[in-house]
């Protein structure tokens, strides 16, 4: 096959990363303990709560910490404590220190594609969390790129394209999110591959684009599936 750029998601798509939020989000509903909401209520507040200061804050651990905070003071039935807000904040920090969990085949999947194609590693959230994960990973070495943005819209591929000189026709997204890989990287011309994780994050899924040919969409089972394409 010709030398393609495969653009790589990170969360969710390399390591396992929503799994440990929905932990402390449980931890979260324990501690709260509220008198009649079930916690797929509070979860709705919480995702409205997200859903605003995304925009403003970004993503990571850190941010959620933030919101998880702000969904507590509006929830608890309780006089609310330094104490108690610094427990729910830490519910949020321990996410840090879980051990990274590749997903299956990444490690060979990523061998493979490296010595035939160019790789960037495309991520958002805070630059130091991430670049963190990404040194703890040990999948570093695989890629040309490393690229952390605050938000994966149209404009990043875009610039991200751009600033690198990828020919469209030959660059593809690959990822877990369809708000943040998949569509916004067929919008800016790329092709796509969507690998589906069933923990994906509530505000990363959205109905898949279709795509404006020439670009190409293709969808996969798992990560190692990527070496029969590529």
């Amino acid at each position: 096959m010709t030398r393609q750029h495969l653009i790589i998601d990170a969360d969710d798509t390399l390591w396992e990363n929503n799994i440990f939020f929905e932990q402390a989000f449980d931890e979260f509903v324990d501690f709260l303990n509220h008198s009649h909401m079930t916690p797929p209520q509070v979860r709705d507040v919480l995702d409205a709560i997200e859903a605003v200061n995304a925009k403003l804050h970004g993503y990571g651990s850190k941010n959620f910490g933030r919101n998880l905070a702000e969904t507590y003071e509006k929830l608890a039935q309780r006089p609310i404590s330094d104490e108690d807000l610094a427990a729910v904040v830490a519910f949020a920090e321990r996410i840090l220190h879980h051990p990274i969990i590749l997903r299956p085949g990444v490690d060979q999947t990523l061998s493979y594609l490296s010595a035939k194609h160019e790789l960037t590693l495309f991520t958002k959230g805070h630059p130091d969390e991430q670049r963190m994960k990404i040194d703890r990973s040990g999948l570093g070495p695989f890629f040309h790129h490393a690229e952390i943005v605050k938000e994966k819209d149209v404009a990043a591929y875009l610039h991200l394209g751009a600033s690198k000189g990828f020919h469209a026709p030959k660059t593809w997204m690959i990822g877990n999110s369809p708000k943040s890989d998949v569509n916004p990287a067929l919008a800016a011309g790329f092709n796509a591959v969507f690998l589906p994780h069933p923990r994906t994050w509530i505000l990363e899924r959205e109905e898949l684009a279709r795509p404006a040919a020439p670009a190409k969409l293709i969808i996969l089972e798992n990560f190692g599936e990527l070496s029969e394409h590529f």
